[in-house]
């Protein structure tokens, strides 16, 4: 997936797509915790207190 950055007051932001914030239950407002690889050209954002996203059954199927 890509997103743009767009221009957030003084700071560049990226969006994130509604179907991910609905799947994973974040909101406006909640926290995000962002941890950063520079080397690597990385931002990991780890969301707290979502919820455990469940497997279909193409996925569960051997």
């Amino acid at each position: 997936m890509k997103q743009k950055i767009i221009k957030a007051g003084n700071s560049l932001a990226v969006t994130i797509p509604s179907k991910f914030a609905k799947d994973v239950g974040v909101k406006l407002g909640d926290s995000v915790s962002v941890t950063t690889r520079p080397d690597k050209g990385q931002l990991i954002l780890n969301f707290s207190g979502i919820r455990q996203l469940t497997l279909t059954s193409s996925l569960t199927k051997s």
